[in-house]
């Protein structure tokens, strides 16, 4: 498993995956990597895992700070492992947890339901402010293409954690697989530096 996540790791980081006013990568861990990056976020229509329907602009300038992936619910690799630091991540941060927004956007909405993310997110034990989020091809890719995260397919996809302090802020891309508390050590400073 580790020599899996260092080869699709190595793929990541040399896939362009800096975007918007990147600053130079620096590494997290071994394998994994953070820069700095500013995205405009698209304004598209995604449906969460509720069955509303959304904005997602609207959905992640909620004035809380935001830790976001992409995952898929029938991906046998990468995301059950990314959704599992996102819980133990959730579990760690305790009573604060109600104030960060987790944000999982699926890369396969033609398959990835409301009712199918909702199963998911309670395979890994989603609290309330740790959405699911599906939607139109169309608006899948354009969330993927804005945050460059976007490799071509479904199966194609790499590990990415995108963090925000604060709407307006630019947000500290991770690429790469990271514990839950590197993820959480990541997030304090990020707030701490407000």
């Amino acid at each position: 498993m580790r020599r899996l996540a260092t080869s699709i790791v190595c793929a990541a980081l040399t896939a362009g995956a800096c975007a918007h006013d990147a600053q130079p990568m620096e590494p997290v861990r071994d394998g994994a990597a953070r820069s700095t990056v500013r995205y405009t976020v698209p304004a598209v229509t995604l449906i969460r895992d509720d069955g509303q329907s959304v904005q997602l602009p609207a959905e992640l300038d909620d004035g809380k700070p935001v830790v976001l992936d992409f995952i898929f619910t029938s991906c046998g690799s990468i995301c059950p492992l990314m959704s599992q630091v996102f819980s133990q991540f959730q579990r760690k941060l305790g009573a604060e947890a109600s104030d960060v927004h987790l944000v999982s956007i699926s890369t396969d909405p033609e398959q990835d339901t409301p009712q199918r993310l909702t199963e998911y997110a309670r395979q890994f034990h989603a609290g309330p402010t740790w959405r699911h989020y599906t939607g139109t091809l169309d608006a899948s890719l354009a969330a993927q293409r804005a945050f460059d995260v976007y490799r071509g397919d479904k199966m194609s996809h790499t590990p990415v954690i995108l963090l925000r302090a604060a709407p307006g802020e630019p947000w500290r891309r991770i690429d790469g697989f990271v514990t839950p508390d590197e993820l959480l050590r990541e997030y304090r400073q990020l707030r701490a530096a407000r």
